[in-house]
């Protein structure tokens, strides 16, 4: 069955006026996209952050008129609207265009993230399975995949790994099926500690090898390996604490930096670490080094 999309040019303020304007006029779903490939950082907990270019787009059964849609919109918002376009698109199988954007991924020379509806293209590899969702990382941006690389290439061979602000507790993961002993994850979000546990059953992780806390809650471990991929901010502000959890010789990875960040994350932790030369993918960097 065909489907009426209204394509609509909006600011963050305008987007709960719009929604519920749509909803009002017969919208079966309304959808927000970004507009100019916006990152958006330190997002607010338990929102949905919006771009400051947003696409909203809403779909209406096949028959429905565009110029009727429109004129009740505009007297339902009290005026004329934002930059719009309608048009008819065709049905498809949207879940199955969905999963199609989600193909195997390989990291490194041993590691494979792998979602759950694909065969593993390497079944003798180190294989981790992970859908996409509230998973707050599934290695598709540059830092998630500059971190897992540099996992990929660590001897984590019964080594104890802290992964601090774990989010899909991806690389917590992956370190455990690399030879990791235990990792213990930790994030500000309960939500994200709900993803960890929910993705670490899926790789038939045990809750006892992959503890994971509220930072309040974080005992006072002693890392071989703590990986970080958050943001510069909270990675200068916690680097004495950061630095006091990895034991004497142990390795660092710090992500979730912009390239122009870099130099003054690595400043922060150059007392502690002997760092190596900084890995740039994209626009955003990866900081590594060894416990002083």
């Amino acid at each position: 069955m065909p489907w009426l999309q209204v394509r609509l040019a909006i600011s963050p303020e305008q987007a709960e006026t719009y929604e519920d304007a749509f909803l009002e006029v017969g919208a079966v779903s309304v959808t927000f996209m970004d507009a100019e490939d916006q990152p958006i950082f330190e997002p607010e907990l338990n929102t949905t952050p919006l771009w400051s270019h947003t696409h909203l787009l809403a779909l209406f059964e096949d028959g429905t008129d565009a110029a009727s849609v429109l004129a009740h919109m505009e007297l339902l918002t009290g005026g004329p609207l934002p930059e719009h376009h309608s048009e008819v698109i065709e049905d498809q199988d949207w879940e199955r265009s969905w999963m199609d954007n989600f193909q195997p991924m390989r990291f490194g020379q041993r590691l494979w993230i792998v979602p759950s509806w694909h065969a593993a293209p390497e079944p003798d590899a180190v294989n981790l399975l992970l859908d996409p969702g509230l998973a707050f990382g599934t290695g598709t941006h540059p830092t998630t995949a500059l971190c897992l690389e540099w996992l990929d290439g660590q001897d984590l061979t019964d080594s104890h790994v802290l992964d601090f602000g774990c989010g899909s507790g991806i690389l917590a993961i992956a370190a455990l099926l690399l030879g990791a002993k235990e990792a213990v994850g930790t994030d500000i979000d309960v939500q994200a500690l709900e993803a960890s546990r929910d993705n670490a059953g899926r790789n038939n992780i045990p809750e006892a090898k992959f503890p994971l806390y509220l930072p309040e809650q974080l005992p006072q471990v002693q890392a071989d390996v703590l990986v970080a991929n958050i943001l510069a901010g909270p990675l200068v502000s916690l680097a004495p604490q950061l630095s006091s959890l990895v034991k004497p010789g142990g390795r660092l990875a710090l992500s979730g930096i912009l390239a122009e960040q870099g130099e003054d994350v690595a400043a922060a932790y150059a007392k502690d670490f002997e760092l190596d030369p900084i890995a740039n993918r994209d626009g955003w960097v990866r900081i590594s080094g060894r416990r002083r």
